[in-house]
């Protein structure tokens, strides 16, 4: 055997479609020997098609199917290009070596194509679980391999196996015009009311190197018919929590599908039952009942019917709806009440729950807890509405109101008035006397005017617009609150107010005063140091007197007058000057 030349070649050579093979041809010469040229070519129908020549690393014949697509490596290696489905055959190296002959050895091709992710669809329409016969549950298709892949069927993970009467999986083969495959492969089976959560997919199988791959299809379900078995009830929200004037609705569900047509009754006396079918939703089995109340209290029944075997089922529930009412609050004692008086307040309701009371004034600010409120030592400002409060705790949301109001009688106190007022003569003023009282009283004035009255809450206020006159200057104005209880009067004063022009003519005529004083002084000084006047210490004389002697002239002026309108002068300066400055008396004595 080492005498003899040896052609060897791998036994098969796998390349994907589009892609270059490469096929090796290894030889052995004895002697380290040279071949003359190498032949390539490959089996079709049992004949022998040359490929190429290949002479001196050169190819010096070529195929025309295969021009342009061949080349020799360095090691004397085979290269297609752009390989095609087609070129999956039986190629042959042929070695020929001069003297040492000829030898030969065969490799196979086999080319690939990995096939697309596998495309499953659902049947559209629903399947019926009392089918007899079997149904299509899903289609699944492989486009575009070589060679042809296998299809298997799974269900929620199981891989399904061809059964007579409940499992079929027909496929179908299609070579395209490229050469590639397309394999459709369908499922039908029988349906239970489970299998509306099953998931199917198919799995493409195919071989790759030597080597099983799979790709599976995306999870499908299909829609699955089935009777109702169970129907159920409910009221939403929870029956415990309905209070009169909520929105409630009951909610009827049936577990089959398609779902049933509903129908809703109420039962009233002697057994019988009122059909609330009109205010439902017949498909989506939901009962609205609006702003309930106590009478929406009572046993509620759900109907279904299927279409499909007429099989009636149906479910009852009671609807309670919490209430409260009447609520009463008493007022002890009943009698009217005076300034200086307590008073009791209690108030009830009627209602099946425990229940929880709140007072609160007519602000809405809370006063006291419990049923009971205790009021003492009344006055007309402490008169209000006061309003309680019930509510019940187990359910939000759930409560009642009444109103009740603390009257505080007596005659009326005036509790304001616009006293001292000062005014200007021919002046129009505003004169203001605000009192309380209840009953509410009425507020008369003793001079003519405009009156206006407000009233706030226990209060009245009476706003009177006159125009000062010299008797209104002079009197005043009386205001006089009376009701039932009795009567209330007070007094305004009203003040002259000077105006600025008057006070300066009596600061002109003060000043003119002190002058003619000072002046009549000098004079009488003077005639005294020129000897007309004698003097003497005989002491102070009026000269008016007629027994006064004629040697002796005592002069005295007194102005009481002036010294008021000094007085008026210092107030109106805003200074206090001394006793000797001021000239209210003076007095000369003479001889």
């Amino acid at each position: 055997a080492a005498g003899k030349l040896e052609v060897s070649v791998p036994a098969v050579v796998e390349v994907e479609s589009g892609g270059t093979a490469r096929i090796e041809c290894n030889f052995y010469i004895p002697g380290n020997g040279s071949y003359t040229y190498i032949t390539w070519s490959y089996i079709d129908r049992n004949n022998r098609v040359r490929l190429c020549r290949i002479v001196d690393n050169e190819i010096v014949e070529e195929n025309m199917d295969y021009k342009g697509r061949l080349s020799v490596g360095e090691d004397k290696a085979l290269f297609i290009s752009k390989v095609t489905v087609q070129d999956a055959r039986t190629f042959v190296c042929q070695v020929e070596a001069g003297s040492h002959g000829m030898g030969e050895n065969r490799t196979e091709l086999h080319v690939y194509k990995v096939p697309e992710a596998p495309e499953i669809t659902a049947t559209p329409t629903g399947i019926s679980v009392q089918s007899s016969d079997i149904s299509q549950i899903a289609q699944c298709v492989s486009r575009n391999s070589f060679p042809p892949p296998n299809i298997t069927w799974h269900k929620n993970g199981e891989q399904l196996q061809p059964e007579e009467k409940t499992v079929k999986i027909p496929a179908t083969l299609t070579r395209e015009s490229s050469g590639l495959y397309t394999v459709s492969s369908i499922l039908f089976t029988h349906v239970t009311r489970e299998d509306r959560n099953s998931l199917y997919h198919c799995t493409v199988h195919y071989w790759l190197r030597g080597q099983r791959r799979a790709v599976e299809s995306r999870r499908v379900n299909v829609t699955v018919f089935y009777p109702a078995e169970h129907v159920k009830l409910q009221v939403v929200p929870s029956s415990a929590l309905v209070k009169e004037g909520d929105d409630v609705k009951l909610v009827c569900e049936a577990d089959g599908n398609p779902a049933p047509v509903f129908s809703f009754y109420k039962r009233g006396l002697e057994d019988s039952w009122q059909d609330l079918t009109s205010l439902a939703d017949t498909n989506s089995g939901v009962l609205n009942l609006h702003n309930v109340s106590k009478s929406s209290t009572g046993l509620y029944r759900c109907q279904t019917l299927d279409l499909d075997d007429m099989r009636q089922l149906e479910k009852d529930v009671t609807l309670v709806v919490n209430y409260i009412e009447e609520v009463r609050v008493k007022m002890e004692p009943s009698s009217p009440l005076q300034e200086g008086d307590s008073v009791r307040l209690s108030c009830d309701a009627h209602s099946p729950l425990s229940l929880a009371y709140q007072w609160r004034d007519e602000k809405g600010r809370k006063v006291a807890e419990g049923n009971q409120l205790f009021l003492s030592n009344l006055t007309f400002e402490t008169s209000s509405n006061f309003i309680c409060k019930v509510m019940a705790p187990s359910v939000p949301g759930l409560e009642q109101s009444k109103q009740v109001a603390v009257a505080v009688q007596g005659k009326p106190r005036i509790v304001a008035i616009s006293s001292p007022l000062y005014v200007r003569q021919d002046e129009v003023v505003n004169l203001t006397c605000k009192a309380i009282a209840f009953p509410r009283p009425s507020v008369h004035w003793n001079v003519n005017g405009t009156a206006h009255e407000y009233v706030e809450n226990q209060h009245i206020a009476s706003n009177l617009t006159v125009r000062v006159n010299h008797d209104l200057l002079r009197a005043g104005a009386m205001c006089r609150v009376s009701n039932a209880l009795g009567v209330s009067e007070k007094h305004i004063q009203l003040l002259d107010q000077k105006t600025p022009e008057s006070k300066g003519v009596i600061i002109v005529a003060v000043i003119v005063c002190i002058l003619v004083v000072a002046v009549l002084g000098s004079v009488i000084y003077f005639l005294h140091k020129k000897g007309k006047i004698p003097c003497g210490r005989a002491g102070k004389q009026d000269i008016t007197k007629p027994e006064a002697r004629k040697d002796k002239m005592v002069v005295e002026v007194k102005s009481d007058k002036l010294s008021e309108e000094v007085g008026l002068l210092q107030g109106a300066n805003g200074e206090k000057r001394p006793a000797a400055d001021q000239v209210g008396q003076s007095i000369v004595h003479c001889p």
